[in-house]
């Protein structure tokens, strides 16, 4: 590792939330309470509109469902790197030794372009409009669903190693 990293992610580890994280047990609880609860928003927004994009689930009208299931996973998704940013100060040194943490920051980056892709692309604003999905789109649903989906396992994956 390289020293101007070393000396970062140490001078990260002494920041006060980093301390008071390890010092702590009450605070690292809610914090990582915080962490799965905001990765379940996530995770609970984004494979219900995966799946209807991809046409395996029809339970209502999307151009009605993809805007409020996007939003709210967004916000999952902007809580889930606030959070996990706070616990990563905690040892970030050993996590940028495990090879699973490395797999799920890969993941979740792909995962983040893809959702802005996603929004950025015409694909979106025609299921905005006309309530369906095209052939790009659903590429790339099916995409977000395994990204998404790889990025929950890696994290569990974590603990492991």
């Amino acid at each position: 590792m390289p020293d101007l990293l070393r000396l970062a992610l140490e001078q990260l580890e002494a920041m006060p939330p980093s301390i008071w994280l390890r010092r702590s047990g009450t605070l690292y609880l809610l914090v990582n309470a915080a962490h799965i609860g905001s990765i379940g928003l996530l995770i609970g927004s984004i494979v219900p509109l995966d799946l209807r994009l991809l046409g395996l689930l029809r339970p209502g009208p999307l151009a009605v469902l993809a805007p409020v299931l996007a939003r709210t996973a967004a916000a999952g998704l902007a809580l889930a790197v606030l959070t996990g940013a706070m616990l990563f100060g905690v040892r970030p040194l050993e996590y940028l030794q495990n090879p699973a943490f490395l797999v799920k920051m890969g993941l979740l980056g792909a995962g983040a372009l893809n959702a802005w892709a996603v929004r950025r692309g015409r694909a979106w604003a025609r299921v905005l409009d006309q309530g369906r999905a095209s052939g790009a789109m659903r590429a790339q649903a099916g995409a977000s669903l395994l990204l998404w989906l790889g990025c929950l396992v890696a994290g569990r994956w974590i603990g492991f190693l």
